[in-house]
């Protein structure tokens, strides 16, 4: 299903907040913070001239998260770096100096850092980066997940220090139980969706992410005309379709935010013009945007920036899965996990769709950026719903 943006915000200006976070101050924090992060390194941009061609469009370009940061997921510029950043305020204001990302090896600061406790709910990802910014800090992490979290998703997430809590229900159920927690124990929540009062953590989570389109910027050969970008609760989506409007203006390329067709918060969100919890329904398989109560903070962006919503069907994800793993021509092979091949499975169901096709002015012409937020992090599953390991598709 499409649906294009007529809300009464489209168009406007970022809220004022909203543009001290996500728009060029808030990319250059970002910046300065992975100048420091270790092993930090911009992750590819690949040209696919092969499947653009197949798909009769000009040209596609992939962004692979699947390489950020040893975590395999975009999530590792969020979580990790908000983790950092409240550690050094929280250090700044208990020294009484001012200080930045260099100073989270001082000794004065890790000792604050150890009285601290970070506690998200997660999918698998956003909970890895959580639990890493931690153990960089020497912080302490709780991570809580819901019963359809794969063990070894669970055991990525641990492997870096984190308590984990099991929770009956969904993701959004464990979102409820990690705020009620944290509040009973003192613990800071850093999660990637906002709700009343609580935004300007989420901000900081979201402002991680806008480094993927600042690196996109300078490895893009020219602005593109089309952007597809998945959506869970709506924090990827939005902190790039912020990075859009304020690079370009109104010349932003066409900003489209996908969803799974059966979790797709944010399509009805723009439906009804306000934030709306949606009926928990059959699982998909694309587990990692599986939301049913988008962000509030990220819908404000989102009504203002982004010029479609799109759903796209499970099938539509596993084609993205094997269309990437075996490439046409002689692009390169990508691994990207169920989640993470979503934004080119919303431009396959555009392309599927002659109306769509046609509402999106998608043609021969076109220049589509995507990014592959996630590569295979559940090893197992990819092998299931592609056919190869993903050391096969990498080879």
């Amino acid at each position: 299903m499409l649906l294009l943006n007529t809300h009464h915000d489209y168009g406007r200006d970022l809220d004022p907040v909203d543009l001290a976070t996500l728009g060029p101050e808030g990319a250059a924090a970002i910046t300065r913070h992975l100048a420091q992060r270790p092993g930090h390194a911009r992750t590819p941009l690949h040209s696919l001239p092969g499947l653009a061609a197949a798909l009769g469009i000009g040209g596609l370009y992939i962004k692979d998260e699947g390489q950020r940061l040893g975590l395999g997921s975009f999530k590792a510029l969020g979580g990790a770096y908000a983790v950092i950043r409240l550690v050094l305020e929280a250090a700044a204001a208990k020294l009484g100096r001012t200080l930045d990302d260099s100073d989270i090896n001082d000794p004065a600061v890790r000792a604050v850092a150890a009285g601290m406790t970070f506690a998200c709910a997660t999918d698998g990802n956003h909970g890895r980066s959580v639990a890493q910014g931690a153990e960089l800090v020497g912080a302490r992490s709780v991570v809580f997940v819901h019963g359809g979290v794969s063990d070894e998703r669970v055991a990525a997430i641990a492997r870096f220090g984190a308590e984990m809590v099991r929770v009956a229900g969904t993701y959004d159920d464990s979102i409820v139980e990690a705020a009620r927690v944290a509040a009973e124990q003192g613990w800071t929540v850093v999660s990637d969706t906002s709700w009343d009062g609580y935004e300007r953590i989420p901000g900081l989570v979201m402002q991680g992410y806008t480094a993927i389109a600042q690196e996109a910027f300078d490895q893009l050969p020219a602005r593109p005309s089309h952007v597809f970008v998945q959506a869970g609760v709506g924090g990827i989506a939005a902190a790039l379709a912020a990075q859009m409007l304020t690079q370009f203006g109104a010349d932003r390329p066409f900003f489209t935010v996908v969803e799974p067709e059966l979790a797709a918060c944010i399509f009805e969100a723009a439906r009804q013009g306000h934030p709306v919890k949606i009926a928990h329904g059959a699982p998909t398989v694309m587990a990692m945007l599986e939301c049913y109560d988008p962000s509030p903070l990220a819908l404000r962006v989102l009504y203002r920036a982004a010029d479609a919503f799109l759903t796209a069907a499970d099938s539509d994800a596993v084609e993205a899965m094997n269309r990437l793993a075996r490439p046409a021509s002689n692009d390169p092979a990508i691994v990207a996990g169920e989640s993470g091949s979503a934004g080119l499975a919303g431009l396959l169901a555009a392309l599927h769709h002659p109306q769509t096709r046609a509402a999106l002015k998608l043609d021969r012409a076109s220049k589509v950026f995507l990014v592959n937020t996630e590569g295979a992090t559940d090893p197992a599953r990819y092998a299931e719903l592609v056919g190869l390991s993903p050391e096969e598709v990498a080879r």
